[in-house]
């Protein structure tokens, strides 16, 4: 009796096994979403031959304002509603970006792509701030160069802050490595402005982000790029202003 509820259980085990087999083949198959980098996005529109969909992730607002030269802008939103925007071909290469590594728009639109059979897709994770920091092909809208007014602290407040809430903040020196070690504020981090866009990954959006250079052009510019990365906290320091507060600096 034992030896025959034995057997059928060891046959009804393989029959779900057998059952869910396709199943799980096809779980295995799946395309994956593939990373790739500057440099390699930078190649696929430089190779001959067909060249990779390049698409835009973000809302049309900014789309508008800059973006990849020759992209096309499909936004979640505009994805869910009409998924006919992408091409008819289904094996062509996709790559999908948005506002930098920490902005997800352009991994949702990806993954919608492959819900809808598209089997090479690919993000560009370091997005439109970090190609355009590289000098690549860009569109510019007619808001690109709009001036944006920045949120300053005075050198007081800043300290203040640093005494009473240190965890509730990141100051980043925008400077040059050799300025920074001259002398900084104390517990700023270092991102010189030029490659500020890809090293804006070590900041946390959860805390205020209070940047600055010694006289406000280079920290002005690093403002920006904290704008389009969607950082919600963002401040400007002049060093100047700190050094003649008579404030502390770190060598």
């Amino acid at each position: 009796m034992i030896r025959n509820i034995r057997t059928l259980l060891a046959a009804m085990t393989t029959f779900i096994v057998l059952a869910l087999a396709p199943a799980l083949g096809a779980e295995q198959q799946k395309p994956l979403i593939m990373p790739i980098s500057t440099e390699q996005l930078q190649e696929m529109l430089a190779a001959t031959g067909p060249k990779p969909l390049v698409i835009d992730a973000r809302t049309p607002g900014e789309f508008e304002e800059v973006h990849i030269k020759d992209a096309i802008n499909i936004s979640e939103e505009m994805m869910k509603k009409d998924p006919s925007l992408l091409p008819p071909d289904h094996a062509c290469k996709l790559v999908f970006y948005c506002n930098g590594v920490k902005c997800g728009k352009s991994k949702k639109v990806a993954k919608l792509a492959i819900e809808h059979g598209y089997g090479n897709v690919y993000v560009y994770a370091e997005g439109m701030p970090v190609w355009e920091e590289k000098g690549m092909p860009i569109y510019a809208g007619a808001g690109y160069e709009k001036k944006v007014e920045t949120s300053k602290l005075k050198p007081l407040e800043l300290k203040s802050i640093i005494d009473t809430k240190p965890g509730s903040v990141t100051i980043v020196d925008v400077r040059d490595k050799p300025e920074y070690s001259a002398g900084h504020i104390p517990g700023a981090i270092n991102i010189p402005v030029a490659v500020f866009a890809s090293g804006s990954g070590a900041l946390d959006k959860e805390k205020r982000v209070v940047v600055y250079c010694n006289s406000g052009g280079r920290s002005y510019n690093a403002y920006r790029k904290l704008q389009k990365l969607a950082y919600p906290n963002i401040s400007q320091v002049i060093f100047a202003d700190w050094e003649a507060a008579g404030l502390p600096v770190e060598k």
